[in-house]
Parts: C-alpha cells; sequence; structure tokens
C-alpha cells in the first residue's frame, strides 16, 4: 500500500500476502528515475467505508510523474496544459457527444492557486454579509499547500513551514478531482519523515533503494476519471460515470 492507513484491500497472492493496488505512487517514482517523465491509466482500489455520490471503491486514476522540476508548481502547470488538450480535443472531435449531453466546457486557459490556509478566509468573506466586497472563488481552483498530516509522508514539506506541504488539489465546480505535488527525493529526509510518523518500511525495500542511488526532484499527481467525467457532464452521482461501480454495497456486476 503506497498510501498508508488501512484502506487496503487484503488478498493471498502464491501463499504470499498482497494488496490490490492503492495507488502506482511507488512505480511512477522509481520509473522517474530512469525515465525522467512517466504516466499511467489504469484502475486503483481503495477499501474505504464511504458511501457518497462522489465516492466509488474502484476508478481509474490517470498518473504521471515528472523529475527535474523547479518546484509544484511544474506540476500544475503541467495538468493545467493537459486539461487544455482534452477540452480541445472534446470540443474538435465530439462536439456532437457534447451537444446531445448538453456539455459546456470550463475554460482552462488560466487556473488560479490558492493556498489552503487562504481559502476559510475567502470563503467567509464571500458568505459574510458584512463583506463589502466577497470575493468570488473560481470554479476551477489549485488550492496549495496542504497541511502536512493530511498528506502521505513522500510529500515533501514546505521549507518554510513544515507543517505545509507542497502539494495540492484540483478543484472543479466546487470537487476535489486531482491530487498532486512535490515528493521528497532525499534518501535520508524520506526515512527521517518515516520514522517520525512511526511508519515501519517493512515493504518499502524496493521502493527505497531507488533513492540510495539519487533521485532527481519530482513531483506527479493522479486524476480521478470517473470524477472528471461527473463534472464535466454535471452528473450528480459518480456511478454514473463508470460502466460497473464499484461501491460498500455493489461488487457484481
Amino acid at each position: 500500500g503506497a498510501e498508508g492507513g488501512a484502506n487496503i484491500f487484503k488478498l493471498e497472492y502464491f501463499h504470499r500476502p498482497a494488496v490490490l493496488q492503492q495507488s502506482p505512487q511507488f512505480y511512477k517514482q522509481m520509473m522517474v528515475g530512469v525515465f525522467d517523465r512517466v504516466f499511467e491509466t489504469a484502475p486503483v482500489f481503495r477499501a474505504e467505508k464511504h458511501n457518497t455520490k462522489r465516492h466509488l471503491n474502484e476508478y481509474t486514476s490517470l498518473d504521471f510523474e515528472m523529475g527535474y522540476i523547479d518546484g509544484f508548481e511544474d506540476i500544475m502547470g503541467m495538468e493545467t496544459g493537459f486539461l487544455q488538450y482534452a477540452m480541445e480535443l472534446l470540443k474538435k472531435d465530439y462536439a456532437r457527444e457534447l451537444k446531445i449531453l448538453n456539455v459546456e466546457l470550463p475554460k482552462v486557459d488560466q487556473i488560479p492557486a490558492v493556498k489552503f490556509s487562504e481559502i476559510k478566509e475567502l470563503v467567509a468573506e464571500k458568505y459574510n454579509h458584512k463583506m463589502r466586497n466577497p470575493f468570488d472563488l473560481e470554479p476551477e481552483v489549485f488550492v496549495t499547500h496542504y497541511p502536512s498530516k493530511k498528506r502521505p509522508f513522500y510529500a515533501m514539506d514546505d521549507p518554510e513551514d513544515p507543517k505545509y506541504t507542497l502539494s495540492f488539489d484540483l478543484l472543479f465546480r466546487g470537487l476535489e478531482i486531482t491530487t498532486g505535488g512535490q515528493r521528497i527525493h532525499d534518501y535520508q529526509t524520506l526515512l527521517k519523515k518515516i520514522e517520525a510518523r512511526g511508519m515501519a518500511t517493512e515493504g518499502m525495500d524496493q521502493y527505497l533503494a531507488t533513492f540510495k542511488h539519487g533521485m532527481p526532484p519530482h513531483g506527479g499527481l493522479g486524476i480521478g476519471l470517473e470524477r472528471l467525467t461527473m463534472q464535466l457532464l454535471g452528473e450528480d452521482n459518480v456511478r454514473e460515470t463508470t460502466l460497473f461501480p464499484r461501491d460498500l454495497s455493489r461488487l457484481e456486476p
């Protein structure tokens, strides 16, 4: 399990314990040391006991990781470019389908970024009637610098304030569709954070060995394909955007 916690599906793999993939995170990072830039489109599995309109226990994740970055802003820039390409592709090749479904594609020429610590102030200002000039949060916005305790161990802490991380979420029409950021690339720093969290390194030997030999500054993200589709189509339930939804009560078909 790459994300930590207890939200993993355990299974037996030829008399050895294994888990269904929570995330391709470890593999992405290992491969960035070889290829600089990698991507993957594949299912991931989360044994989370959520029963909401926005959660699935199996979903398709669009993942990438890239090396030699100057900061996590490079990751946000890459996602912005991808979304611009994707929207143009939909507009060009799927105009008929978009018209049938009455889909209005979002404008993604520029996506603003707001620090997590500032979001509450902006929201309070928007909904406090005493405020004379309330802010308007954009429908698409990067929320940056999430608290370290809310992020996995491999997330790089902000050198200016280690309580926060150099990470982000992309909110699209009010729903988180992406989580990403800069990763720790220094071996000793990674070990220290694992130790500080009281975690064991068991099962991470090959992953950690990669860092012993040197890794470039890198980062990446994962986009939930079903959530992105849900928001594009204006669906109310993420189950409507996958063929065979897996949730707490549905295993088959």
